[in-house]
């Protein structure tokens, strides 16, 4: 059955469709409560994370990697709160517990490990960016950079049928596969990313740059970090970090880089501090999974 013989797919239907069976991680409307509610203490966070013993260890794996690079020992999740912040340490335990939402995606359709494996590598490449640009909460950088591509498991776990003709079109026709996705569905896997994280009303500061990177001018709130993580993604293709469902390198937007404001020869220093930590941060997040 061809495309155009099936029931129309749209992005609300598959919205909807996903909420049903994946859900926000279970933790992360109660982080938000406790951090909202003006009587929580530093202890009552952090009793929120102790609750999952495998989200615990995680995060302080992380913690002490180079990825932050603290001196002292980061030996619980209230000092974990203390000296990382309360938003950012959400935003850190949501990127900590992503990997666990989507199971059961066919191995034919999406190899998983290269999948996290690119998503992780755009995460800490969009967090040093923005670390480079003296940004504050560089931790949303890194949820988003981790999330960029979840529209794709969408496709993969709702339709998979549909998604590995997308896939296989997309390399026939040598065309960019999410101008494949527009072409046939009306919309692509950055929309109906960015749609299901604010239908799970995460910040906008992360589901609008996960909705633009590919289309980082079309950001009306956070240019800026639409750029970062347009920028990231195009890093890990070209390094061939890990594997989405992109064949080839995707163009950079000229007003993109533009709006960064960075000379090119920082790209290599970036590349070359994000590389260990990909592969640790990689270790730790793919733990049990």
């Amino acid at each position: 059955m061809s495309f155009a013989e099936r029931a129309p797919i749209t992005l609300e239907r598959l919205v909807e469709q996903t909420r049903t069976i994946y859900s926000l991680p279970y933790f992360y409307e109660r982080f938000n409560e406790a951090i909202n509610h003006p009587r929580s203490s530093i202890a009552d966070i952090a009793k929120i994370i102790i609750e999952d013993q495998g989200l615990t260890a995680r995060i302080l794996k992380l913690a002490n990697s180079p990825l932050f690079g603290y001196y002292s020992r980061v030996d619980s999740i209230t000092k974990a709160v203390t000296i990382i912040g309360t938003q950012q340490l959400r935003d850190l335990a949501f990127a900590a517990s992503a990997m666990g939402v989507f199971k059961g995606i066919p191995d034919d359709l999406m190899n998983m490990a290269l999948f996290w494996r690119h998503s992780i590598a755009c995460g800490i490449i969009a967090r040093n960016l923005a670390t480079c640009l003296r940004e504050s909460n560089v931790e949303r950088f890194f949820v988003a950079g981790i999330l960029h591509d979840v529209g794709q498991l969408i496709l993969c776990a709702a339709i998979p049928e549909t998604a590995g003709e997308l896939l296989a079109l997309s390399r026939s026709r040598q065309e960019h596969y999410h101008h494949t996705e527009r072409d046939q569905l009306g919309f692509d896997h950055a929309d109906l990313g960015g749609a299901l994280l604010q239908a799970w009303k995460l910040p906008a500061n992360i589901f609008e740059p996960v909705a633009c990177h590919h289309t980082p001018r079309s950001a009306a709130q956070f240019p800026l970090e639409s750029a970062i993580v347009h920028l990231a993604e195009i890093v890990c293709q070209a390094f061939e970090f890990g594997a989405s469902g992109e064949w080839c390198v995707s163009p950079l937007d000229p007003a993109a880089w533009d709006r960064l404001g960075m000379p090119v020869n920082i790209l290599a220093t970036i590349l070359k501090q994000s590389e260990p930590q990909i592969e640790e941060t990689f270790d730790i997040l793919m733990e049990g999974q």
